[in-house]
């Protein structure tokens, strides 16, 4: 890594630990320049805006999350155990709810939006493969398994994402799960402990 990409990180890291400690709407950009000692000019050689840090600071996130999800996928562990650890693993931790609370301002909906479409293209190749395991399994059915996981993705991002459901949506989404990925009924069930 170059010196330029590993001061960056350290700024990134920084505004990461701030955004947590803080908030994101307590943390100023002086206060990260303050915290790591350069000068303004510095700071906005690398990021245009506070926003520009926050969204990269996600990024980082999501990063750190997909490796997550492989050392799951790697693990010798049951398919539907393999899917809750995926989801588990593509959520921002407890420690991190401030940074996540911060995307639902209005101001912050386009990035919101964008966000939300990079987990999804992230989720779809990773919950793909474990699909695909699935098949093999023959615990899941199915063909078009990338576009079908999709499919899961933006639905359960639609309905769950800010946590305005009834129990009778979380019964059509499991069943909906299960006729996409052509799974017996009952086979989706522990759904219902995640999205609680």
């Amino acid at each position: 890594m170059k010196k330029g990409e590993r001061r960056k990180q350290a700024l990134l890291k920084i505004a990461y630990n701030m955004f947590i400690s803080r908030g994101y709407e307590n943390t100023s950009v002086d206060d990260i320049i303050e915290e790591a000692g350069i000068a303004k000019g510095t700071y906005y050689y690398y990021f245009e805006s506070k926003e520009q840090m926050l969204e990269e600071v996600i990024g980082m996130m999501i990063d750190q999350e997909t490796e997550a999800a492989k050392q799951v996928i790697q693990n010798d562990i049951p398919v539907t155990q393999k899917i809750v650890g995926l989801i588990v693993s593509l959520r921002p931790g407890q420690k991190e709810r401030p940074i996540e609370g911060a995307l639902m301002k209005p101001e912050n909906t386009l990035m919101h939006a964008k966000i939300k479409r990079r987990l999804v293209e992230t989720g779809v190749p990773l919950l793909s493969e474990v699909v695909q395991e699935g098949i093999t399994q023959g615990i899941f059915a199915c063909d078009s398994i990338p576009e079908r996981v999709r499919m899961l993705l933006v639905l359960s991002d639609e309905i769950f994402d800010e946590g305005q459901f009834t129990e009778r949506d979380i019964d059509v989404f499991i069943d909906i799960s299960e006729k996409l990925l052509g799974a017996k009924a009952g086979t989706m069930d522990f759904v219902r402990a995640l999205i609680r």
